[in-house]
């Protein structure tokens, strides 16, 4: 426990020393920043996700996030922009024309984007958070043109490490840390608290496992570390979570991937055989909204 009370307190303490030199948007406390208020809305509201791997692989978040949505008859009008292996300066520029015509959009009740879920890659998240607020200042920019009121959530991303290596805890930290200070200086901006929810799980909160057989459920990859089955059921889980503040009903099946091999791919399953520990994700993730 005095573990934990040191790291917090070093963390409230960077972001204090942080925050003398910038304007913050957004007060920031010390489980991170207050959450962003939607906008008010005519008709189902409309999300947009912007990012690379970690939100499209193996599974896909947004697909997961809508059918969780349509189990739960919660409206909602989904779009991405989404760029494998890239930072947020080019999945802009890689999807430049889409990318254009969505942020020139009008809808009637005066935002075209009532939420925006934003994942900076991991090197730059990490190593660079002068380039993580440009890139997301870059999209917050385009943004509140046509959605002023929108609510953004800055995607934390997870230590890139595995689990068992020694320094894993090290990377949470410096992300956790950088996701809080640059989403601070964006109107309207929270974090989207997935690195906690991803060390919660590793750490066996609610009784989770993420290991059997020396396999990991949440993660599988040689270069770098993407989600499977249990990691995007916890990831589609927690968004829904966060923006709706209520734990979703889970349906019977959900499209999830069949394997990480070349063949495999994403196909609907009996969520009861395709993750681990329903219950438990379910509940480390409505702890993390």
């Amino acid at each position: 426990m005095k573990k934990y009370i040191l790291i917090s307190n070093i963390i409230i303490s960077i972001l204090l020393i942080s925050c003398n030199n910038f304007k913050s948007e957004n007060p920031i406390t010390s489980n991170g920043i207050s959450k962003p208020k939607p906008p008010k809305t005519v008709g189902p509201p409309r999300i947009l996700f912007i990012g690379n791997s970690h939100i499209e692989y193996f599974v896909s978040t947004p697909t997961l996030f809508q059918e969780l949505c349509n189990a739960n008859n919660q409206n909602i009008n989904i779009q991405q922009l989404i760029t494998i292996g890239v930072p947020l300066n080019k999945v802009y520029f890689t999807n430049k024309t889409e990318a254009d015509q969505n942020f020139s959009n009008i809808d009637k009740d005066g935002n075209y984007y009532d939420y925006v879920i934003i994942q900076e890659s991991t090197p730059i998240a990490l190593t660079n958070l002068s380039k993580y607020r440009d890139n997301l200042k870059l999209f917050a920019e385009k943004i509140h043109k046509n959605s002023p009121e929108a609510a953004i959530y800055v995607y934390q991303n997870m230590s890139p490490l595995s689990y068992a290596n020694s320094e894993y805890n090290n990377y949470y930290i410096e992300l956790r840390k950088n996701a809080i200070l640059a989403a601070a200086f964006i109107k309207n901006a929270g974090v989207l608290r997935v690195g906690d929810a991803v060390k919660d799980a590793y750490e066996g909160k609610n009784g989770y496992k993420y290991l059997t057989n020396n396999k990991d459920h949440l993660r599988d990859g040689k270069n770098t570390l993407h989600f499977i089955n249990d990691g995007g059921f916890l990831q589609a889980v927690l968004i829904y979570s966060t923006l709706f503040d209520k734990m979703p009903i889970i349906p019977k099946k959900l499209i999830l991937s069949t394997g990480t091999g070349d063949n495999d791919n994403m196909r609907k399953q009996e969520v009861t055989k395709a993750i681990t520990n329903i219950k438990a994700l379910k509940e480390i993730a409505f702890s993390n909204r």
